[in-house]
């Protein structure tokens, strides 16, 4: 089997990260700086980083309409943090004029547990990435306020108010976290990601 080409998009937030982890991986990996980037990739990866200001950027840079074609058309993809936000079909609490891919069938919520001062870390039982909890990297996290019709609930934390929420998803060829997966060591999050662009997950 040929290895896949993951693109991460490069356009705003922890691009480097994710390069890493991809690479960690075995995989070839492409930055997408630019819509002809999209072409032949296998699979996607939409760093966390500011939303609104990624929806704007891809705008500007006419990656926006190229984007959600592929999206639409199934293309496997992972978005963490702001990148859940711009996967989801509805956002609460967002910017006017944000946008956002209606990818997933949900209802996202930003900065969901706080500010930047209320960052934090968590060990979450992940089934799908095996019995050892996964640590997980909140920072000015979204959650998710509601899932609909084909979107599998990962896992889910309950905060300080005892509000338990979905915090990693998928639908179909669709992965989205709340977390930051890239800035720990442990890989099998991605892993899980290139399992599920190769078919096997």
């Amino acid at each position: 089997m040929t290895a896949p080409l993951i693109g991460v998009l490069d356009v705003q937030g922890a691009v480097t990260e994710h390069v890493d982890a991809m690479h960690a991986c075995g995989v070839d990996v492409r930055r997408v700086r630019l819509a002809r980037d999209f072409d032949g990739i296998d699979g996607l990866i939409i760093p966390g980083g500011e939303s609104t200001t990624l929806s704007k950027l891809l705008t500007i840079f006419d990656m926006w309409d190229p984007m959600a074609e592929l999206l639409s058309a199934g293309l496997p993809v992972y978005g963490s943090c702001a990148g859940m936000i711009l996967l989801a079909n509805e956002v609460l609490d967002t910017r006017a004029g944000a946008r956002s891919f209606g990818t997933m069938n949900m209802t996202v919520r930003r900065n969901a547990f706080g500010r930047q001062v209320d960052s934090f870390e968590a060990d979450l039982p992940i089934a799908a990435l095996g019995d050892e909890p996964f640590r997980a990297v909140f920072i000015r996290a979204p959650w998710v306020e509601e899932v609909g019709e084909g979107v599998d609930v990962l896992c889910s934390v309950t905060d300080t108010q005892g509000r338990t929420n979905p915090v990693a998803v998928r639908q179909g060829s669709a992965l989205a976290t709340s977390f930051h997966p890239e800035l720990v060591e442990d890989r099998r999050f991605h892993q899980y990601f290139l399992s599920i662009v190769q078919g096997t997950a």
